[in-house]
């Protein structure tokens, strides 16, 4: 299945959930305190051995508030000997998908994608620092606010020219994953990995007035995540565009 259907088949269901009626919310909310200016999509391998560099360098930016870093670990080189833990199809799907509408067609691991359309090498620090010092700026605000009912999620600001709507992602993220590899050309290496991307699901679409999407609790804690980031993405059929605007915060207390 190509990521764009993956998108459309999904979407009607999450906008279904979207739309529910919550009542009052009770209890104190928690806001998102980030409020980071860039995203940074690594896509690594458990099965890559030039990947961990680029893993630490990912968990160095995780410090950084004004970056946004993901991990999505891949499954296209599991064939090597040893099945990524982490790995993913729909993130695979993903980054084939940011090459195709590039126009480039490279796929490769450790790749980083910043804002949804350059790329560099993870691993070089240099390349990684110049990308996001050059990357554009935000155009959405995204503001999360999580209650002991629901996640709300609040989206204001402006359009590119000539984009007509940006996709709503919800991202279920676990802060860290540590791995003992076994096999592959890893194997004997323990691995952590830093904001983990659980699942990737599409809650609604912007269209550039000031919107307010939500998200019922249940749907917080699952995949065993403990933080949820949204990513504001410029798709078309042609695959996903730049990413206009994101935010992450703590969803810890859905366990409490």
């Amino acid at each position: 299945m190509s990521t764009t259907s993956f998108k459309y088949e999904t979407l009607i269901g999450a906008l279904l959930t979207s739309v529910v009626a919550f009542g009052l919310v009770v209890g104190s909310p928690v806001s998102a305190a980030a409020n980071p200016k860039v995203v940074a999509e690594l896509f690594t391998s458990q099965g890559c051995s030039s990947c961990p560099p680029a893993d630490r360098i990912l968990q160095e930016l995780s410090k950084d508030s004004s970056v946004l870093p993901l991990t999505l670990s891949v499954d296209y080189w599991d064939y090597l000997g040893w099945k990524d833990t982490l790995g993913s199809r729909t993130h695979s799907d993903r980054q084939r998908a940011y090459a195709a509408k590039r126009g480039d067609r490279s796929v490769y691991t450790p790749q980083l994608v910043v804002n949804g359309e350059t790329h560099v090498v993870g691993s070089r620090r240099k390349d990684v620092d110049r990308a996001l010092k050059q990357a554009d700026r935000f155009s959405a605000n995204v503001d999360m606010t999580y209650s002991d009912m629901a996640l709300e999620v609040t989206v204001d600001g402006t359009l590119p020219s000539r984009a007509e709507s940006a996709t709503i992602y919800l991202l279920r993220v676990s802060d860290h994953e540590t791995v003992s590899i076994q096999r592959g050309e890893n194997a004997g290496r323990e691995v952590t990995y830093h904001n983990v991307v659980k699942s990737i699901q599409p809650i609604g679409v912007w269209t550039g007035e000031k919107t307010v999407f939500k998200m019922p609790k249940s749907e917080m804690t699952k995949d065993k995540n403990n933080l949820c980031a949204i990513l504001v993405q410029v798709d078309d059929p042609n695959g996903p565009g730049n990413i206009i605007g994101a935010n992450i915060m703590s969803v810890s207390m859905a366990s409490n």
